[in-house]
């Protein structure tokens, strides 16, 4: 008797053994049911259609990888979107980049504006998050934090594509640069100023705020000191204004060259009304890359709209996020940022996007753009990875 008993402890033992093995085992799997991806884009006011186009681009990619069975280690896993509005503002964005964190997500896509993601970036960093941003200003990467990854080419390049396009392709002997204050369109104004100077005669240097429509005296000015090229990194809606009054006052023979916040849909509206309308920007359109067509479908499908501004950028940062995911077998913060700085990930339609020390894009481009008479779109004019 005393024998069976000793032989049935030895077997509880054994067997209690093995159920603490399997609990440890479970314990060291700290791969979640559901990972949590940020987006932090402005999603109302004027920059909202941008922020929304963004937003779609990381909604059908994942959306696609919940459909192809997404799985970390072999463990199916459900990606989800947790969606914020920074409104293009720097407050904000630190308000709702908290709200992100707080919520648990493990890497952001955002923010469109530079200002916003110069911001927030130190407080991603300070939590491991790794920070996919097409924001452009170089102040960006220069933070020196291991979070910050760029989308596309920075404003060092876009500046010296304004500059070299602006002295040698537009037809104008004496400018005007303008901007809207914020980091972004101050400093590309800045760097497009010092890249012009010495090609050709800069007569005025001027800034407003990112909400000025009030152009008359600004018109005025540019009437009176016979200026007839315009380098300005305002928004779409402020450009339309100074068209405005620039016919106002009769003075068209004028050519404007602005940055990636005019080269949208609503700044079509001012074609004709000048003797020319460009654009620069790091925001090549989907269409342009040769793998755009089944992107296009199926935004068209799920949208019914075309994209507005970058959101193949944002659908390719998704699918590159979610291999180095899967590299990193985590869905830990620090390693998806250790996996995304060594990624050299397939991008379905830009081909690849690969980031070098600071977080920069390797195959940032510049292009520039004009509207056609013909078409009344706008059409690639030139494009360069070096300038």
């Amino acid at each position: 008797m005393h024998l069976t008993t000793r032989r049935q402890t030895a077997k509880s033992i054994l067997a209690l053994g093995a159920l603490a093995a399997a609990g440890l085992l479970a314990g060291c799997d700290r791969t979640p049911s559901v990972v949590h991806i940020g987006v932090a884009q402005p999603l109302s006011g004027n920059l909202a259609a941008l922020g929304q186009d963004m937003h779609n681009g990381v909604k059908l990619a994942v959306d696609e990888l919940n459909r192809q069975g997404f799985k970390i280690k072999g463990k199916p896993v459900t990606l989800e979107i947790v969606a914020v509005d920074d409104r293009a503002n720097a407050a904000t964005g630190k308000e709702v980049a908290q709200k992100l964190i707080d919520a648990g997500v493990v890497a952001v896509i955002g923010h469109l504006n530079s200002g916003v993601s110069i911001e927030t970036a130190p407080m991603y960093a300070a939590k491991g998050i790794a920070q996919l941003a097409i924001s452009t200003n170089p102040k960006f990467t220069e933070l020196n934090l291991p979070t910050t990854f760029r989308l596309v080419a920075n404003d060092n390049l876009q500046a010296k594509a304004m500059g070299s396009f602006a002295a040698g392709q537009l037809r104008a002997s004496k400018f005007a640069v303008v901007d809207d204050g914020t980091p972004y369109g101050k400093g590309l104004a800045d760097l497009a100023a010092a890249q012009l100077t010495g090609k050709k005669v800069v007569s005025l240097r001027q800034s407003f705020d990112d909400k000025t429509t009030a152009f008359d005296e600004l018109a005025a000015k540019l009437k009176d000191g016979g200026i007839d090229g315009i380098v300005s990194t305002l928004n779409d809606f402020q450009v339309l204004a100074l068209i405005d009054a620039l016919v106002k006052v009769g003075h068209t023979q004028v050519s404007v060259l602005g940055g990636d916040t005019i080269k949208t849909t609503a700044m079509l509206k001012g074609a004709g009304k000048l003797a020319g309308l460009y654009a620069t920007s790091p925001v090549l359109d989907a269409s342009e890359f040769p793998a755009s067509a089944k992107f296009l479908e199926a935004y068209r499908t799920a949208f019914k709209i075309d994209p507005a501004y970058g959101g193949h950028y944002s659908y390719d940062a998704t699918h590159v996020l979610a291999s180095a995911i899967k590299r990193a077998e985590s869905a830990e913060p620090n390693a998806i940022v250790e996996a995304l700085r060594r990624i050299d990930g397939y991008a379905p339609v830009t081909g690849s996007m690969k980031f070098d020390a600071k977080g920069e894009q390797r195959y940032g481009v510049i292009g520039v753009y004009g509207i056609s008479a013909k078409t009344q779109q706008w059409e690639s004019l030139v494009r360069s990875d070096a300038w």
